[in-house]
């Protein structure tokens, strides 16, 4: 394990979409710096996937879970604060969708706030009472450079990421008098292998093409990665930031400042 200047504020830690990308490097790095960890997602890895990724089943424990179930995500969250506790709660799961406001029809806008949206709002309804009942907890939720600035063609997720900066700031107020700490993350483009079959898919042909517009559309000239917006998580969940909450931190290569 590398050593960290930052320690968690506890050892007892759920991401939500932990299973690949943004999530899952989250998890690999909250795992290194001593977390014990559940993960919410779709589909449960197998254990090849942990070997690969050098993920110790005893502390990294996946679980098979819709999030926009509100039942089943109450149902597993008091079986984990039963058996581990609930000390810290990041809402990385999410889905993106391309269109307008004319354009997006009713079930894409339906799905992206139910996933974005509704089960954010989900495991914080789930998890909010255990860390009150233990006098702290800290909650990161992903928003994005969506819930501040236009972005062409992305007019439902914009309004779930929106959201997401809403419910942040509105946790925060409600719960800071109980030692619970919420703010909220703002990436821009982050190199995924989202991106890639994105790129794969609706640009055949002209993959290279595309990664460098998208990756220059940050004045810093890249995308971001997904360690990146993982070491900010767990800096955020630390023991040092013990005096950060209700806040947004873009972390965009300067996209929402210096794109002019």
């Amino acid at each position: 394990m590398n050593a960290s200047p930052f320690q968690l504020s506890t050892p007892y830690v759920i991401v939500t979409g932990g299973a690949s990308g943004i999530g899952l490097s989250i998890v690999k790095l909250f795992h290194e710096q001593g977390g014990i960890i559940d993960v919410f997602d779709l589909k449960k890895p197998s254990s090849e996937f942990l070997a690969e990724h050098q993920l110790d089943k005893d502390t990294v424990h996946f679980h098979e879970v819709d999030i926009t179930n509100q039942q089943q995500v109450k149902q597993l969250v008091s079986v984990i604060a039963i058996n581990r506790g609930i000390g810290v709660l990041i809402n990385n799961a999410g889905i993106s969708h391309i269109g307008n406001a004319v354009n997006t029809e009713d079930a894409d806008f339906q799905k992206v706030f139910d996933v974005n949206v509704k089960g954010a709002y989900n495991c914080m309804n789930a998890c909010l009472p255990f860390m009150e009942e233990q006098g702290e907890g800290v909650i990161v939720n992903m928003a994005s450079i969506a819930a501040s600035v236009g972005l062409a063609d992305r007019f439902a997720y914009s309004m779930s990421k929106g959201a997401i900066l809403a419910m942040t700031l509105s946790v925060a107020k409600d719960f800071i008098k109980k030692g619970i700490r919420c703010n909220c993350i703002s990436p821009a483009r982050v190199h995924t292998p989202f991106v890639d079959g994105f790129i794969n898919k609706h640009y055949p042909g002209k993959q290279q093409e595309m990664f460098e517009k998208l990756s220059a559309s940050q004045p810093i000239g890249r995308m971001g990665t997904p360690d990146e917006i993982a070491s900010l998580s767990f800096y955020l969940c630390s023991k040092q930031a013990s005096f950060l909450t209700g806040c947004d931190y873009p972390i965009d290569g300067g996209f929402i400042r210096l794109n002019n």
